[in-house]
């Protein structure tokens, strides 16, 4: 079974559609009859998109609608939030998606950490404020889903503007669906995505082959909606290199810094590197 806000004619609006994660998401959710729209930035790649989408919708191609839209601005997504509903009406499924890596150094360059901020953790923050009333206020079932990261959880040294954003947005989203589920007639979840490795233009660093421990965006829909349909509030992904239990003890790992008060970012510490190995074999025992 499915999440009930995934039904024939209802409406998704996915940000960061044009490729990666929300293009799969995009085409799946256009493959069960949906209408879909695609938000992302201007030009040739979001049109193309918009097609391949239309190609996976049953004879509805003229609910697959591009809206270009700059998440970092504010005014973008206000826009995009009154055009969506001036055609089609009712949001049943968001999908914050949107995201960039730069790269960043702590003391490095400020123009990526307040790039990476713009769009991977105000993106989110605006878009889930700008709909979310008029989601509540129709009073049917409704997902909100943002897209984490891992990194945002055990914020490994190496791209700390990513890892800042992306636990901004774990927290938001927790906060986001406290509110939700306390706001009385309110049908609407949110849920965090947190993908494994996934071959996406974002992740490829020049490769021009999907790496044998990367997932496929596709895949990472279906582990998505499977976990939609259970209620899974935290969609926690493997991928072919790193099973769950890896990642809950990297997590608990993590966590176990502040508890045993050790310093931070500890799993990178020579100190306490033997510690981990032994920590993370446990889960093969």
């Amino acid at each position: 079974m499915s999440h009930p806000a995934f039904a024939p004619n209802n409406l998704a609006v996915i940000t960061g559609a044009a490729s990666g994660i929300g293009l799969a998401a995009a085409r799946h959710f256009a493959s069960l009859g949906m209408r879909v729209v695609l938000a992302d930035l201007a030009g040739d790649k979001l049109d193309k998109a918009a097609a391949e989408v239309a190609a996976a919708s049953p004879d509805r191609v003229q609910h697959i609608v591009a809206m270009p839209t700059d998440v970092s601005r504010l005014e973008d997504l206000e826009a995009l939030e009154r055009g969506v509903r001036q055609r089609f009406g009712e949001v049943h499924v968001l999908m914050n998606n949107a995201g960039i890596q730069p790269g960043s150094a702590i003391l490095g360059p400020l123009a990526a950490w307040e790039a990476t901020l713009s769009v991977n953790l105000w993106g989110v923050i605006n878009g889930s404020r700008v709909f979310a009333a008029g989601m509540i206020a129709h009073g049917k079932p409704a997902v909100i889903i943002n897209t984490g990261s891992k990194q945002g959880i055990t914020t490994p040294p190496g791209d700390p503007a990513y890892n800042v954003s992306k636990a901004g947005v774990k927290v938001f989203t927790e906060a986001l669906e406290h509110e939700l589920r306390n706001t009385a007639g309110s049908q609407v979840h949110a849920h965090l995505l947190i993908p494994g490795f996934v071959y996406t233009g974002l992740t490829a660093q020049g490769r021009s082959e999907k790496p044998a421990g990367a997932w496929t965006p596709e895949q990472t829909v279906d582990f998505m909606m499977e976990s939609l349909a259970r209620g899974d509030f935290y969609i926690l992904c493997p991928d072919n290199d790193v099973p769950r239990p890896t990642d809950e003890r990297r997590i608990l790992w993590a966590a176990g810094d502040i508890v045993e008060n050790r310093p931070p970012l500890s799993r990178w510490h020579p100190d306490h590197a033997d510690a981990f190995k032994a920590f993370l074999e446990k889960d093969r025992d």
